[in-house]
C-alpha cells in the first residue's frame, strides 16, 4: 500500500464501515441516558474530523446523516390548547 490513492480508497471504506455502525448505535433505544447521547456526540464528531478530509461523497453524505442523529426530534404537542400530531 505504497500508493497514496490505495491508502485513501481503503480509510474512505474504513470510514463508510465506521458509520454504518454509528448508526447502528444511534438508535434513540441505545441513547437514552445522557451518558449514551454524549458518547453519540463524541463519535460524530470524531467521524466529522476524519470525514472532512475524505473526497469520498459516501463519507460525507454519512457525515451528515450521523449530525442528523444529534438532532432532537422536535414536535408541537399543543398550541392554544388544541392538540397536534
Amino acid at each position: 500500500m505504497r500508493n497514496p490513492g490505495t491508502i485513501d480508497v481503503a480509510l474512505d471504506e474504513m470510514l463508510v464501515n465506521l458509520a454504518a455502525i454509528v448508526l447502528r448505535l444511534s438508535t434513540p433505544a441505545l441513547t437514552r441516558t445522557p451518558e449514551a447521547r454524549r458518547a453519540l456526540a463524541q463519535s460524530v464528531h470524531q467521524y466529522a474530523v476524519c470525514a472532512a478530509r475524505s473526497s469520498d461523497p459516501r463519507v460525507h453524505e454519512l457525515k451528515k446523516q450521523l449530525e442528523g442523529t444529534l438532532r432532537p426530534n422536535l414536535r408541537i404537542v399543543a398550541s392554544d390548547g388544541v392538540e397536534l400530531s
